[in-house]
């Protein structure tokens, strides 16, 4: 069935609509040992992240010389793994990633190898009504 209406506009439907910005990655503090996979790293987000692996945002570990990450994320049939593992250089230090609020646009950058240190973000607007 097609979500597409007349005038090209989308409707929403039980299929689900993904709000990238509503989304949030969270970082594991410790170096991990990248032979872990999707079991391992799964068991690993409540004890050492807090969170809960099924909630559909993004985990991420990081592997001791911060050449290789590995992204977790259930999307309600089954767990992602993306592994990333950089041919040159290391990421920028974790600690970067832990003293801010995370969103998967500062997660993309991060992985692009943009050094968030050195970006600012917009003020959030906490609105309360529509003009």
């Amino acid at each position: 069935m097609s979500n597409r209406r007349a005038g090209g506009a989308y409707r929403r439907d039980d299929t689900g609509v993904i709000l990238w910005g509503a989304l949030r990655a969270y970082v594991c503090a410790e170096p991990i040992d990248m032979r872990k996979s999707i079991d391992g790293l799964a068991a690993l987000v409540a004890p050492l992240m807090g969170g809960d692996p099924f909630s559909g945002h993004v985990f991420v570990f990081i592997g001791k010389r911060r050449d290789k990450v590995k992204l977790l994320v259930w999307d309600r049939h089954g767990f992602w793994l993306v592994y990333k593992r950089l041919e040159r250089g290391r990421f920028s230090s974790a600690q970067t990633l832990l003293t801010r609020e995370l969103a998967l646009a500062d997660l993309m950058l991060w992985l692009e190898g943009i050094d968030l240190r050195r970006t600012r973000r917009l003020a959030v607007v906490h609105a309360q009504q529509v003009a």
